[in-house]
């Protein structure tokens, strides 16, 4: 059974686990010889994913289908946990974009990403807590987005659902000084994974200009800064850097003019 006290492997629970940064998240931590739960929507792809990740590392790994966008996933899940020995690091992957004028698009979607964006990480980071604190160790990831940082006509509710997930993190690490329990809100650029395909809402391929990461290289930076003890916030690349630091020192009102200019030009 996946979390049976009897085994010293620690636990790491995966959401968003089948493709991009969760797959990669989840084939790390395996190699680093934690057991797994791994959650994602695709049940049949989840299942083929625990199998390859569990034969090439000796791992426990359990599937766990579920769609974190409904509270009684999120609480189903939750009560599974309880029945373990407790996480010792929580991925909070899972997520997806909409595209389009908040009063022309469908309400649906929009609730639906900020559920999984903010009350699923909310949720599963408080019930990973008493048992990371009463141990004195732990780590949870939000992977957040440089999205964060900005506004874009278009995408109002992900940058804003971004922006909660990077101060949610800054602020329960603040809390949890001293505790011996990490926390890390991950903020990567341009990265190779299906997530802006799907966005998009078709199979074309995405045009992929400028500096695009690969999901190793993302997921290797988060957990090299979890690993050495910050920073909180992880924004891979030199580059990505620099472009947060210059984007903090505009005004917002200038952001909001250089936003309206891109979303006006073409494509």
């Amino acid at each position: 059974m996946i979390g049976d006290p009897s085994t010293d492997r620690p636990l790491a629970l995966v959401t968003g686990a089948t493709a991009g940064l969760g797959r990669v998240f989840a084939q790390r931590l395996a190699a680093r010889g934690h057991d797994l739960v791994l959650v994602a929507r695709d049940g049949a792809r989840l299942e083929q994913t625990g199998r390859d990740l569990a034969a090439a590392h000796g791992v426990a790994v359990e599937a766990f289908p579920a769609d974190l966008s409904l509270d009684p996933d999120v609480t189903r899940l939750i009560s599974r946990l309880g029945e373990t020995r407790g996480l010792a690091v929580l991925v909070n992957n899972a997520g997806f974009g909409t595209v389009g004028p908040l009063a022309s698009t469908p309400r649906e979607p929009q609730a639906a990403m900020l559920h999984l964006h903010v009350l699923a990480p909310m949720r599963l980071a408080q019930a990973s807590l008493p048992g990371m604190l009463a141990r004195r160790s732990g780590a949870i990831i939000n992977v957040s987005s440089i999205a964060a940082f900005v506004y874009a006509p278009g995408s109002v509710n992900y940058c804003a659902s971004k922006a909660y997930l990077t101060v949610f993190s800054e602020g329960l690490a603040t809390e949890l000084v001293g505790s011996g329990v990490r926390v890390q809100a991950l903020c990567p650029g341009f990265t190779h994974t299906e997530f802006h395909q799907r966005m998009g809402g078709g199979s074309a391929p995405v045009r992929r200009r400028g500096p695009w990461l690969s999901a190793e290289y993302v997921v290797d930076a988060s957990l090299a800064a979890i690993d050495r003890g910050g920073p909180v916030v992880c924004i891979p690349s030199l580059r990505y850097r620099l472009i947060v630091g210059l984007v903090r020192l505009i005004p917002r009102r200038f952001l909001g003019f250089l936003a309206r200019t891109r979303s006006a030009g073409p494509g």
